[in-house]
């Protein structure tokens, strides 16, 4: 079956493999959709390919038990090797039709975004969702992009029929916030992977999310 986006407004919670600190993804899965995390993303920049599959391997299974999509991030033949639902992907990365093309009818394809220029692009792509940002400050990659704040959330809200997923420094306190401005959804890694108990800074999220 086809792989679907949930309800708006929904957590999107990515398990970056910086922010393990010795947690099994397969745990940190079954928690955040304990939590209320509506779809999920492994990302895994610095794994060998042995380490990724194997983690992807894990991620999806529990993914699945969970009844909750889950995207690899940039590597959409992992993604096809371990039977997940979709592929996120960057400005750096393949193209996004390219990707679509690698992967089976009915997966997910999501795009990042980080200027007007770039959403309107988006608009012309064949993905399933556009993710906006960094909205705030983030320190979760070595080289972020500029800070767009929420004005480019309100623009792209505007300017695509896309789901919007607003990411880059968000927390509990400032989800309403992005929501209100026309994401669908706030992408979260550190809010979520730094805390101890994932599960309950997924149910505030999800509370803040209205």
């Amino acid at each position: 079956m086809p792989a679907v986006l949930p309800p708006a407004p929904f957590l999107y919670a990515i398990l970056d493999t910086d922010f393990l600190a010795g947690r099994s993804v397969g745990a940190l899965v079954a928690d955040l959709v304990a939590g209320g995390a509506g779809l999920l993303q492994l990302r895994a920049g610095r794994e060998s390919d042995e380490r990724f599959l194997a983690l992807a391997r894990e991620g999806v299974a529990a993914s699945r038990a969970a009844g909750v999509p889950l995207l690899i991030n940039d590597r959409p033949d992992i993604a096809r090797v371990v039977g997940a639902d979709g592929v996120h992907v960057g400005q750096e990365d393949l193209p996004a039709d390219v990707v679509r093309g690698l992967l089976p009818a009915g997966a997910l394809v999501g795009l990042s975004t980080h200027d007007a220029a770039q959403v309107e692009e988006a608009g012309r792509m064949p993905v399933d969702y556009v993710a906006v940002g960094p909205v705030f400050p983030t320190h979760t990659k070595d080289r972020p992009s500029p800070v767009v704040g929420l004005d480019l959330v309100r623009w792209a809200r505007t300017a695509t029929r896309l789901p919007v997923v607003a990411i880059g420094g968000i927390t509990s306190g400032t989800a309403g916030a992005v929501i209100a401005a026309g994401a669908d959804a706030v992408a979260v890694i550190s809010g979520l992977l730094s805390e101890r108990e994932v599960d309950r800074a997924a149910a505030r999220f999800r509370e803040a999310l209205g």
